[in-house]
């Protein structure tokens, strides 16, 4: 019985390891929240239509993917020398919406699954109905990762909030500046665990333990005059 449990895990690590191709970004660099940058030059209004933040999450070994869409509630960007220099923009929480397209199980439904993302398990956004994220440093990139976002051209690192926690992360991203518009995109893997969002990641617990601590972020957002 015990050869038989031994195989049994091994078998499992092994088809985890050979899904977890799904997973397309790097993770991003943590660490504690900073001084955030200060806004000058032009000041440019997030265009909350033309911008969103998708996510996408996993079970451990990137089975059984989860994905959907935020919305970007407000925020602006500051340019200056025809680079942003600072920058910020609030996520509603409320607006988080599963992909029906990643709901493949005929026993489960995209808002079950919106309803417990909600819930206090994860975001609680009764609680917390915002997120934010605002900028502290916008650097040149020499060299893009490999999962980077195609085009990815500046290091920008900023204080990200979920839950009520902040965390400073860092990332590559493409940076587009133009005559009264500016744009920011970037895709990064977080550990939600970091900012205390823990459902499912109890490792004495095989239901939880399925669940995968990463979550994927990609980010577009647009502003102009």
């Amino acid at each position: 019985m015990k050869k038989l449990s031994v195989i049994a895990l091994v078998g499992i690590g092994l088809l985890a390891a050979s899904c977890d191709k799904t997973k397309s970004a790097d993770a991003a660099a943590t660490g504690t929240e900073q001084a955030v940058a200060e806004s000058k030059g032009e000041v440019l209004a997030v265009d909350t239509v033309a911008s969103v933040v998708n996510w996408k999450a996993f079970h451990k070994g990137g089975m059984a993917p989860r994905w959907g869409t935020l919305s970007v509630k407000s925020g602006d960007l500051s340019v200056e020398g025809g680079n942003v220099a600072a920058g910020n923009f609030v996520i509603d929480m409320n607006s988080i919406k599963v992909d029906p397209a990643s709901v493949t199980e005929k026993d489960k439904k995209p808002a079950d699954l919106e309803a417990h993302l909600k819930n206090p398990d994860f975001f609680d956004t009764a609680k917390n109905p915002t997120s934010d994220f605002k900028i502290t440093s916008v650097t040149d990139l020499k060299e893009a990762p490999k999962d980077a976002v195609a085009g990815a051209n500046k290091t920008v690192s900023g204080n990200l909030t979920l839950s009520g926690k902040t965390m400073n992360v860092t990332f590559p991203a493409k940076v587009d500046v133009t005559e009264g518009s500016a744009a920011i995109q970037a895709k990064f893997t977080v550990n939600r665990a970091d900012w205390g969002i823990k459902f499912g990641t109890s490792e004495a617990d095989p239901a939880e333990w399925m669940i995968s601590k990463d979550i994927e972020i990609a980010v577009d957002v647009k502003a102009k005059k």
